[in-house]
């Protein structure tokens, strides 16, 4: 049976770089999974590469016919935005390996749907000084950084991400990313193993 890999951890821990890493190793065969938002789409996104941009009125139609498995709605500055992701048969393939990024609550409620037999989870953790580093370094290259949302991030991710939580979760596994070629070969072992 094929995997679903969900890869999850705290801002500013090189999911998105791990995530395009592996999605490029060809020993992995690894497909990427689409998710859903309704955010607006920014410059340089197309539809239904990085997202399936959809309307409030499109979420609550496929709520209505029960096609949503997970939803996770953030209260911005621009209003929510709502990210989620849809039985839409992107996953149908029960001998393809899927690989998606995630939140634990995500990963949790992808887990229950699919079953935890097919649902594989990826943490990636990343000391907090380090990982603080990092998130300072990449806001100041914005244009108009934005240090307050940053912080706020930071700080809710501790909640998110707590010791206790990791543990309800069954994540018993977790990646060190100190090098990301380091950290994407190790992650790519565990998965060969997974098959």
């Amino acid at each position: 049976m094929g995997k679903i890999y969900c890869m999850m951890g705290k801002s500013s821990s090189g999911k998105d770089t791990l995530y395009k890493m592996l999605l490029a190793n060809p020993a992995l065969s690894l497909k990427h999974v689409v998710p859903y938002t309704t955010r607006p789409m920014r410059e340089g996104e197309r539809q239904g590469v990085e997202y399936f941009f959809c309307s409030e009125e499109r979420l609550h139609k496929l709520l209505q016919e029960g096609k949503v498995i997970e939803l996770r709605a953030y209260d911005t500055v621009h209003g929510v935005w709502s990210y989620f992701t849809v039985e839409d048969g992107q996953m149908r393939d029960e001998e393809q390996d899927y690989l998606l990024i995630g939140t634990l609550e995500s990963y949790r409620k992808l887990r229950d749907y699919y079953g935890k037999k097919r649902v594989v989870p990826i943490y990636i953790e990343v000391e907090d000084g380090l990982r603080l580093q990092r998130a300072l370094d990449r806001e100041r290259m914005q244009r108009e950084p934005k240090y307050e949302e940053l912080c706020r991030r930071f700080l809710a991710d501790a909640a998110d991400f707590s010791e206790n939580r990791l543990q309800e979760s069954g994540i018993d596994h977790r990646f060190q990313n100190r090098k990301l070629e380091e950290t994407a070969e190790q992650i790519a072992a565990y998965l060969l193993q997974q098959r």
